[in-house]
């Protein structure tokens, strides 16, 4: 089944950027850019951020806020944060040369197990096997195991056959084969069975149910929210603050915002934040646009409003950013919903 898999990959592993470099600095930045974000989405922004940031001194060095607005559109911003943590770590505590050794790996900010892991195989060649959601159905299915991802006992089992399964002398395209079988063949879906090199010895396959493996993961029940967002302008200038409220998007810059139970408490929210910044006098008009916009398991319901002050907030309370530059700045992507509405 290994001789299999990796025959496949050779013929049929798709030309990916990342795949032409062995260098631990871009591996580490496919990894964490591909972490919950398609393979299509990550290609460009791969390429721009090593054209700007080709190695751990580069990306040290650089201004957060540039990093965020290489980062900005991807989503999960924070791993953008973490990257660049990372980074000054690397130059601080290993001389700008990322460890081999696992424990060393997950001691920098924002790596974990799996992260550590893919690494170590593809940049390293060292034996470790990886398991994410694509690998895990793959596993799921060659061995019928019940359960999904979740699930401690199905995390053992699929642990352990994949063990069994991994290329000690190939490491890191072996854990590639198994992500690109789950990614363009082993779909969940509609998996394209009589394509797949393992088709022979998986027991999914052979059931002839093989989109019961794995089982789903109960779906977390999504929250309303309601979010007040102030458009706050001075000539071709517009007002942002840090972070949408509630802790999200902490990272990035958002036009001033309050969440609230309703409608009428996400409005009275938003003068309380606005005047504690020092916008005072305020005036409020009518909501002049309606969006609705998703994070993770929040929907919300936005209501964007203009407003007007003759007062100067304090002046590290706001930023103001040129209207015909949000585009390039490291705004949220609801930042970025409302200017393309508004502007």
């Amino acid at each position: 089944m290994r001789t299999a898999l990796l025959a496949w990959f050779r013929r049929h592993g798709r030309s990916l950027p990342w795949r032409k470099s062995r260098d631990p600095y871009a591996v580490l930045v496919s990894e964490v850019m591909l972490q919950q974000t398609q393979v299509a989405t990550v290609i460009p922004y791969y390429q721009r951020f090593l054209g700007e940031f080709p190695s751990f001194a580069a990306l040290a060095r650089a201004p957060r806020e540039r990093v965020l607005e290489l980062w900005s559109g991807l989503g999960y911003y924070r791993r953008a944060t973490y990257l660049h943590q990372a980074a000054k770590e690397v130059i601080r505590r290993f001389a700008g040369v990322l460890p081999r050794d696992y424990q060393q790996l997950c001691s920098l900010p924002g790596i974990g197990d799996y992260t550590a892991r893919a690494v170590l195989s593809i940049a390293f060649g060292l034996p470790y096997a990886v398991l994410d959601g694509n690998v895990a159905r793959v596993v799921a299915r060659l061995g019928a195991l019940e359960g999904n991802l979740h699930q401690p006992g199905f995390r053992r089992a699929a642990g352990e056959l994949l063990e069994r399964l991994l290329s000690t002398r190939i490491p890191g395209n072996f854990n590639q084969s198994l992500m690109e079988l789950g990614q363009t063949l082993c779909l969940a879906r509609a998996p394209r069975c009589a394509a797949c090199p393992l088709r022979r010895g998986c027991r999914a396959c052979q059931s002839g149910q093989p989109h019961r493996y794995p089982a789903p993961r109960p779906r977390r029940a999504q929250e309303s929210h309601f979010l007040a967002s102030a458009i706050l302008r001075r000539g071709s200038r517009v007002a942002m603050v840090r972070g949408l409220g509630d802790g999200l998007l902490d990272d990035l810059w958002n036009f001033p915002s309050a969440f609230g139970g309703s409608g009428a408490e996400a409005f009275a929210r938003l003068r309380e934040r606005l005047a504690g910044i020092g916008i005072f006098p305020l005036s409020l008009g009518n909501s002049i646009a309606e969006i609705r916009h998703g994070i993770t398991h929040r929907s919300i319901r936005v209501h964007v409003y203009a407003a007007e002050t003759s007062s100067l907030p304090r002046p590290s309370a706001l930023r103001w950013f040129p209207v015909t530059r949000l585009r390039q700045a490291a705004i949220s992507q609801l930042a970025r919903k409302i200017a393309d509405l508004i502007f």
